[in-house]
């Protein structure tokens, strides 16, 4: 079976069909998404046509990238583009097989398939019966399409697993982020294309580029003798790698063991006669060390300590949400240390400004890019156990490069002042529930999260606002005072309304009316900006331009 060449990719049609093509099938119009049966598989699979394109057929400089992403190119320049890479896509036989090692690993004791899930149950918790919430035997046999995607899948988000067990490039967990156009009518083609960048803007500081060849094992670990990590100094590092390596990556050593029999997949559920239920893995495999950057992911750099390598952005317990927006979108290395995607960055600094340009020229051009998505993904993971998968969109903004510094000013403060807010109203539903508040245990961050789901709408909507604003300044624009005032009254009324309803849940006899009056009114004073610890309400509202208006005080009466 060969990636490249056959129909294994499940695909989605704008009649909503799902159609297996080869990778192909990205230059057919028809093709709007693609249609895998589980959300990292999704996720994986849009990383490898990513890198595939990225590879095999890169745009040489943005108007080249502008061209392609107007006008799609035909099935049959796509099949010339990845025809010298077919060698390295080969999934079985006795030659090189994809991402995996070359060593037929005859030495190791065999494994079952569901070894390549990362929500799969381990060894320990099988043999613990601990596997209370992802069930064993879950995927017993997988079809060929299904363990290639498995396989990719893991090797690209590889997590800690113990002794000699190599973690990904990108470290064990790692945030996946993605431009998409906002129209849901997009072509899949659309989708890959925007995060597809020039090989100068991938070649980085000590690396050469080369055409890539099929061959060539900096750039496709699995085409040469097996990286093992069994000492010192055998590190995988950035400057003695292909540029390109950082998409097909490889830390474990895995051979995939093919049968020949009538056999139900346990992943997508079509029957097969080519499948594969045990696996060979062996540990000591490419231990990646050293300033990786992968294109895909968001990274942050500890502005103190400038020669340590900065770190990818993993998934964290609470998931995703507008308070982590700057960081994944507006570049600031020297103070927060955040380092967006490549991709984004070339979307915001460099896509937008090639199209602007364009239509200085009077090129007609769909203002696609006016108007697109961040797609952020990926797994929670504590240590080698997966606690979730995000999945979350949120909207791009355009504004002009000199404002962007005051856009993440801006973004900082509205995001700062409902932290602020979160954690009050966080603090007074404990103190209306306990006696002894600091005493008190539990997890409380189900509070924060409301809250912040509560207000998602109202940011994105400020977020517009301030696109609007900066895209009209010539010089130095304040902060729009109507947007901050709104933004302030819709933290303030969520604010309430969550207390609300939290203070006063569960059995009215248990609730003790005059710690939620009591309560209540420290939340509201600081809401108002009247008590001592609501400098931060004062300070917002005086920099967005707008005036508190006194409310009259509440009386133990209103609360029922």
């Amino acid at each position: 079976m060969n990636l490249l060449n056959d129909p294994w990719l499940p695909f989605r049609t704008r009649e909503e069909a799902i159609v297996y093509r080869p990778p192909t099938a990205v230059a057919n119009p028809e093709i709007v998404d693609l249609a895998l049966p589980r959300a990292d598989f999704q996720g994986a699979a849009y990383q490898f046509l990513i890198g595939l394109l990225q590879t095999a057929s890169p745009p040489q400089d943005q108007g080249d990238w502008l061209d392609r992403f107007i006008e799609l190119p035909g099935v049959d320049e796509l099949e010339a583009a990845f025809a010298p890479l077919a060698d390295a896509f080969e999934l079985e036989g006795e030659g090189p097989r994809f991402m995996q090692d070359l060593d037929p690993l005859d030495d190791v004791k065999e494994g079952t398939v569901s070894g390549l899930l990362i929500n799969a149950p381990g060894a320990n918790g099988i043999k613990n019966n601990t596997d209370f919430f992802v069930k064993r035997g879950r995927a017993e046999a997988m079809c060929a399409d299904c363990a290639a995607l498995a396989l990719f899948t893991m090797q690209i988000n590889a997590p800690a697993g113990g002794a000699g067990i190599r973690v990904g490039l990108r470290g064990g967990g790692p945030l996946t982020t993605l431009v998409l156009p906002e129209s849901p009518d997009a072509s899949l083609w659309s989708r890959l294309w925007l995060n597809v960048v020039t090989p100068r803007a991938l070649t980085r500081s000590g690396q050469a580029w080369q055409v890539p060849r099929a061959d060539d094992d900096s750039l496709f670990l699995w085409m040469g003798p097996t990286r093992v990590s069994d000492r010192k100094g055998t590190e995988v590092l950035p400057e003695g790698m292909h540029p390109l390596h950082s998409y097909w990556s490889m830390p474990r050593r895995f051979r995939l063991l093919f049968e020949d029999e009538a056999c139900r997949c346990d992943i997508c559920g079509r029957e097969t006669t080519r499948f594969v239920r045990r696996i060979r893995g062996k540990k000591q495999g490419a231990n990646y060390d050293g300033p990786w950057l992968h294109p895909l992911t968001p990274y942050r750099r500890d502005p103190k300590k400038p020669s340590e390598p900065p770190l990818s952005t993993k998934g964290q317990p609470g998931g995703l949400g507008y308070q982590h927006w700057s960081n994944l979108v507006l570049q600031d290395a020297d103070a927060s240390g955040a380092l967006p995607a490549l991709v984004v960055q070339d979307y915001v600094s460099e896509k937008v400004l090639a199209v602007d340009e364009e239509r200085r020229f009077g090129e007609e051009i769909a203002a696609l890019l006016k108007h697109a998505r961040l797609w952020a993904f990926g797994y929670d993971m504590d240590n080698m156990k997966p606690r979730g998968w995000y999945s979350v969109e949120m909207p791009l903004v355009d504004v002009p490069p000199a404002h962007q510094e005051r856009l993440r000013d801006w973004v900082q403060r509205f995001t700062d002042l409902a932290r602020q807010v979160a954690w009050m109203v966080r603090t007074q539903v404990k103190n209306a529930w306990f006696a002894r508040p600091s005493d008190a245990k539990g997890d409380m961050s189900h509070i924060d999260l409301a809250f912040y789901d509560a207000t998602r709408g109202a940011f994105f909507h400020a977020l517009h606002g301030f696109q609007k604003t900066l895209a009209k300044a010539s010089d130095t624009p304040r902060l729009p005072s109507e947007v901050a005032e709104q933004w302030y009254r819709t933290l303030k009324r969520e604010g309430k309304a969550l207390f609300e309803e939290q203070a006063l849940s569960g059995a009215l006899e248990a609730v003790d009316l005059q710690r939620a009056t009591a309560a209540r009114r420290q939340l509201q004073s600081f809401l108002a900006g009247r008590s001592k610890g609501s400098k931060a309400i004062r300070q917002f509202a005086e920099t967005g331009g707008f005036t508190l208006i006194a409310e009259p005080a509440t009386t133990e009466e209103g609360v029922s």
